[in-house]
């Protein structure tokens, strides 16, 4: 890699990384926050939430918009506003001002995320190289994830629970001295009349899917989540159709017309669900099978963290050598064996975290090549609004994972513990309500392993509806590879 461009991908990871890290960093504050603002039961949930509902949701208009204004403008625009709502939500004094602020954070935040794959596709012509700067970017994406808890749980420690949000402020300022100067403005030269019915559609159509979904993994398929799901799944398809009438389109349908571009969306999918769904499980089992702290269950997580870095960033290297189809399916296989391994774990961690380590290892591989594949598929001008595909199709994959594959692992947990009288059924939904009834029973220590027994029945069942999820997915990539003219690529 030439010197200037590899300057402007350390520019780009700035933002990547922040963004990552704001998915989780909140997570430690939340005692201290709850203590300060007084916020109601729902009230927190939407201060937890709301920021990833709008990262998902307007990834899609945001990916656009970049073609059409600029990818670097939209950028130093989406950094400049990100400090702002940083500051607003540190400097909250009620719950409301903060939901306010996080739902600003993840509107802006959207706009980040499709610029900094955008600008990489423009950044690097050679397809080595691309594939190579998508793995780091996988890879920073991926560390944002582990450190955001732990660098919030350290700042905890010294200030108060606002500095988490500020984080990012210098981060941010050091963007926009430096990007005007190291990144270059790409856009698409014809760009057309952005239809705003559209936008809305895009932002209604992910918003119902994502909040459906998220709260069947919760609450169970009640009215509210049954109909937010299909309301945007209703809402998608009128896009969609819209989409096939538009001069100018919000998303190019014609992109679909790929078999190995729609390989990609699948196996990135497919991944995040097996990926998010299970970790589901991992994370309750280290801390309430395993009896770990929160801050010992995180640092338990670091080896799949560490894994993940390194695979995403070596495993791209193997695209001049090997198709993208028959790669993706040699990583789905291996997830799909990390997977088995969490699926006849017991109670001890080196099982569990091995299985983990593998899916999230793998997961991140297959997020590096097929976002290669799917940015790489699209015409440089329309780079943009690919790059939101990617990254909508990971935002449902993990909804859907953790929708599907906890419902199993519930459900599983659910028919294997028998309650004692005395205990009723709501207390059983969840192995921590479960845990927390028995401290009352005769036989305290006999049902709290009944628990710990049926939660791993509850994860053994998720994991092998991951491993499945994962194995069908690796075959479709097979039997598309044998369909796909070969390309010839630049080792």
């Amino acid at each position: 890699m030439a010197a200037r461009p590899r300057l402007g991908l350390a520019v780009l990871m700035l933002p990547t990384l922040l963004v990552s890290m704001d998915m989780f960093v909140l997570h430690f504050a939340v005692p201290e926050l709850s203590a300060g603002l007084r916020p109601s039961a729902v009230e927190l949930l939407w201060i937890v939430d709301v920021y990833g509902f709008l990262v998902a949701g307007s990834l899609i208009t945001m990916g656009t918009l970049g073609d059409r204004i600029g990818r670097r403008r939209l950028l130093l625009i989406g950094a400049a506003a990100f400090a702002a709502a940083s500051v607003l939500a540190a400097f909250s004094t009620s719950p409301a001002m903060l939901i306010i602020a996080r739902a600003l954070l993840g509107l802006v935040g959207a706009s980040l995320l499709p610029s900094t794959l955008a600008l990489i596709r423009t950044l690097f012509e050679d397809e080595r190289e691309r594939g190579i700067a998508f793995g780091v970017w996988v890879a920073v994406f991926t560390s944002g994830g582990a450190i955001g808890p732990l660098v919030g749980g350290a700042v905890l420690e010294q200030f108060w629970w606002g500095a988490v949000f500020l984080l990012g402020v210098p981060a941010m300022a050091l963007l926009l001295i430096l990007g005007p100067v190291l990144l270059p403005e790409s856009r698409d030269p014809d760009p057309g009349r952005l239809d705003l019915p559209s936008t809305v559609m895009s932002l209604l159509a992910v918003l119902g899917i994502v909040y459906g979904l998220k709260r069947i993994a919760v609450d169970g398929p009640d009215l509210v989540a049954v109909l937010a799901a299909l309301g945007g799944l209703a809402v998608g398809a009128v896009f969609l159709r819209r989409q096939r009438t538009l001069a100018h389109p919000l998303i190019d349908l014609t992109l679909f017309r790929s078999a190995r571009f729609n390989v990609a969306l699948v196996a990135q999918l497919c991944v995040n669900a097996a990926w998010a769904g299970t970790y589901l499980f991992v994370t309750q089992h280290l801390q309430l099978v395993a009896g770990l702290t929160p801050l010992l269950a995180g640092l338990w997580t670091l080896p799949g963290v560490a894994a993940g870095v390194i695979s995403s960033t070596l495993v791209p290297r193997l695209r001049g050598r090997l198709r993208p189809e028959l790669l993706l399916a040699g990583v789905m296989a291996v997830s799909a064996a990390g997977c088995v391994v969490l699926a006849t774990a017991g109670t001890g961690l080196a099982a569990v975290v091995v299985g983990a380590a593998l899916v999230m290892a793998m997961a991140s591989a297959i997020v590096a090549v097929s976002t290669d594949v799917i940015v790489g598929s699209a015409p440089p001008e329309r780079a943009g609004a690919a790059s939101s595909i990617s990254e909508t199709s990971s935002e449902l994959g993990i909804a859907f994972g953790v929708a599907l594959l906890g419902a199993a692992g519930a459900a599983a947990f659910r028919n294997a513990l028998v309650a004692p009288a005395g205990i009723p059924e709501s207390a059983l939904g969840t192995l921590g309500s479960a845990l927390d009834a028995a401290r009352g029973q005769p036989d305290a220590a006999g049902f709290a392993d009944a628990a710990r027994g049926a939660f791993l029945t509850g994860m053994h069942t998720a994991a092998w509806v991951g491993a499945v999820i994962m194995v069908g997915a690796a075959v479709t990539a097979l039997i598309s590879s044998r369909r796909t003219p070969e390309r010839v690529h630049e080792g």
